[in-house]
């Protein structure tokens, strides 16, 4: 569990710096398996690409188009005891139950080479959690984060900035407002003289933070320089149970989400494909009153 020390911190700050946390040989369980997907892609690995934004399957890809490794690796940890491992670790699981106020569930990982370069952002808005404020991420360094490698930055204190509500009357992002939203945080950042700091994390370190702590990643300014990392998300137990998710435990304090791996562009059922399209127009609310909210839940594409 977590120290009544880091749980005063965390509701201050929304994040815990843990370093340390795990030993060379653990995280390099990680690091072998990720070398051995990219020399062999598995048929089932779906990856996004951190610079172009196209999601595909990395088995689909020529060796040579696999570099310079600007990928993000969905997933893992549906298939690889390796990624749960180390997500779910003994001394984890504790932590984030206290953070939570319940049992963790695991939602999913995400494998970086390199650094994301992604703008500033709040997890919520594109994994908004059933019930607000249970949904925590980690974040571990599979190697020595090298400034030049676009090492992960963040708002200390900014998980306490009102959400923005879309058009929709909704935490979770359309994608035309997103203009307005990063206008919006900018904003409150500026208002509330929010100190931006980075994390310079050493190969082990653990970085826990709250799904509304305002974060991204800074630029390359070295592109051949790699940083390596594994993200998770989880969301809360009782969220879980009430969405009638397949919860898989682990030990008697955590579980695992166990479902499909995430679907290429035009592979989503009808229902989900007009459910995300109403919502990036902006126009899931109206819908909503029009048709009833039994109904309109049929097109939501929420992740749980």
């Amino acid at each position: 569990m977590p120290t009544d020390e880091q749980l005063a911190f965390w509701r201050g700050n929304g994040y815990l710096a843990l370093p340390g946390f795990f030993t060379p040989d653990e995280v390099d369980r990680v690091s072998t398996l990720v070398e051995a997907i990219f020399r062999e892609p598995p048929s089932y690995l779906v990856v996004d690409n951190t610079v172009t934004g196209k999601r595909t399957r990395l088995a689909e890809l020529p060796a040579d188009q696999r570099n310079p490794r600007t990928f993000k690796l969905n997933d893992l940890y549906l298939e690889h005891d390796e990624v749960r491992d180390l997500v779910l670790d003994a001394r984890v699981r504790p932590i984030l139950a206290g953070l939570l106020g319940e049992k963790a569930v695991l939602c999913n990982t995400l494998n970086f080479e390199k650094g994301s370069q992604q703008p500033e952002h709040i997890d919520s808005l594109f994994m908004t959690p059933r019930t607000s404020g249970k949904l925590v991420a980690t974040w571990i360094a599979l190697e020595d984060a090298h400034p030049d490698a676009g090492q992960l930055f963040y708002f200390p204190g900014s998980h306490t900035i009102p959400h923005y509500e879309f058009s929709d009357g909704s935490h979770h992002a359309t994608d035309f407002e997103l203009p307005k939203w990063h206008k919006y945080i900018r904003g409150k950042l500026e208002a509330g003289n929010y100190p931006r700091e980075q994390f310079a994390a050493k190969k082990g370190d653990l970085f826990i933070w709250s799904a509304d702590l305002v974060h991204g990643g800074s630029p390359r300014t070295d592109p051949a320089r790699t940083r390596r990392s594994l993200v998770s998300h989880y969301f809360a137990e009782s969220d879980c149970r009430a969405l009638k998710m397949n919860c898989v435990p682990i030990a008697d304090n955590a579980f695992w989400f166990k479902r499909e791996h995430p679907p290429l562009p035009g592979t989503l059922p009808l229902r989900q494909r007009v459910g995300r399209l109403l919502r990036r127009l902006g126009l899931y609310r109206g819908v909503k009153k029009l048709i009833g909210k039994r109904a309109a839940l049929g097109l939501t594409d929420e992740a749980v």
